[in-house]
């Protein structure tokens, strides 16, 4: 390869990686989902909020199967450059529900703005419920939780009644040997004086 044919192969390759003099075109959009799941995470942190309720059937699916699921009574409304957000709340009883709202607006709007730029225009919130923590903890209890609790003393119970059906059974058969034991010697005894009766 001669020295020309070295510097029109670097040339080539200077002009392949060279940068782009252009504006790459694209668009970055967020399905509502990845909104509603940055919020939904933002909003565990808020003290004083018990849940964001996703609605009857929503609960009802949560009362019979455990669910994680942070999207539940989160709404929004994405656009190119804002967001617009609807939640539906149960609040903890005895806390200053207008301080509340206030701190949910600072946290989705912190949170929404920092991991995507858009701006949140609205935060609407509906408190659905008021509980103690105690109450709340007692209702999200799931049917599933119950079924595993119902399912662990059954088999408990059921242990229990084989251990005393075997050591029945055990103790059952022993008197049987015992009886059928002394049977056997009474009929010897019976046929050992029956013998010396006939001589």
């Amino acid at each position: 390869m001669s020295h020309k044919d070295v510097k029109e192969v670097k040339d080539v390759a200077k002009k392949e990686v060279a940068p782009a003099t252009h504006e790459v075109k694209g668009e970055l959009t967020y399905d509502d989902k990845v909104i509603q799941k940055i919020i939904g995470i933002s909003l565990e942190k808020v003290s004083g909020l018990l849940a964001v309720d996703g609605g009857f059937f929503s609960n009802l699916k949560d009362k019979i199967v455990n669910s994680d699921n942070v999207t539940h009574g989160v709404n929004v409304e994405v656009g190119k450059e804002q967001v617009a957000v609807d939640l539906n709340v149960v609040v903890e009883y005895q806390k200053n529900v207008p301080a509340l709202y206030e701190e949910i607006k600072k946290v989705v709007v912190e949170e929404v703005s920092k991991m995507t730029d858009l701006e949140v225009v609205e935060v609407n919130v509906n408190v659905v419920d008021i509980k103690t923590k105690e109450q709340h903890e007692a209702d999200s209890v799931s049917l599933q939780d119950r079924v595993t609790d119902v399912a662990e003393s059954t088999g408990e119970f059921a242990s229990e009644q084989f251990e005393k059906a075997k050591s029945g059974i055990s103790g059952g058969f022993s008197a049987v040997q015992e009886k059928v034991g002394d049977g056997v010697e009474a009929v010897k005894d019976a046929a050992s004086n029956e013998k010396a009766r006939v001589r």
